[in-house]
């Protein structure tokens, strides 16, 4: 049984990808699909990854944020130290119970 091969790709045999590696993985980088196939018969197909996008820019985040709901900021904060208890992660707590600081510095 064979697959179907992808649209808009290169055919190459399994001899082509041994001997021409470097060349194909060039078109890969490009952005080229090849189909492969061993004695005439369609046996997978090689596909680039999907370029990962840098930064988003001031335009498009933009764009983006139109839709968005505005943040109060003072529910935001009412909410926070509702939920939120700032005296059980106090990180000096911990290492004056240790004796690792003293109060005046020393």
């Amino acid at each position: 049984m064979s697959t179907p091969e992808p649209e808009h790709s290169r055919q190459i045999s399994q001899w082509d990808l041994r001997n021409r590696s470097a060349e194909i993985m060039d078109g890969l980088e490009r952005g080229e699909r090849y189909a492969v196939t061993r004695n005439g018969r369609h046996i997978g197909d090689l596909i680039p990854i999907p370029r990962r996008r840098g930064a988003v820019s001031r335009a498009e985040f933009t764009a983006m944020s139109r839709g968005m709901p505005r943040l109060d900021d003072r529910k935001y904060r009412k909410d926070t130290d509702h939920y939120v208890n700032d005296a059980l992660y106090d990180p000096y707590e911990r290492a004056y119970s240790k004796g690792e600081f003293t109060e005046d510095g020393k």
